[in-house]
């Protein structure tokens, strides 16, 4: 594998966990009823329990991407532009 094709790796990582990341945000921030009301039934933990730990995952999967997707590729297309 050349840096281009590792450079691409990241990208499609980068913009496939962005959307998820995106559309997980949107579902929570839209739907907040529905997603603490399936995930409550299905542990049987409360609401606030419920809405702690979305929040927190959401938090953390963030993190996540930034340092395992976004700085990667970000660091590859700088390296790149300067050969």
């Amino acid at each position: 594998m050349d840096i281009r094709q590792v450079k691409d790796l990241f990208k499609w990582c980068t913009i496939i966990n962005g959307a998820l990341l995106i559309l997980s945000v949107l579902g929570t921030v839209l739907m907040p009823d529905m997603a603490v009301n399936i995930h409550g039934n299905l542990f049987q933990i409360s609401r606030g329990a419920v809405s702690e730990s979305l929040y927190m995952l959401l938090g953390m999967y963030k993190i996540v991407w930034l340092s395992l997707s976004l700085v990667p590729y970000m660091a590859l297309t700088i390296i790149s532009k300067e050969g």
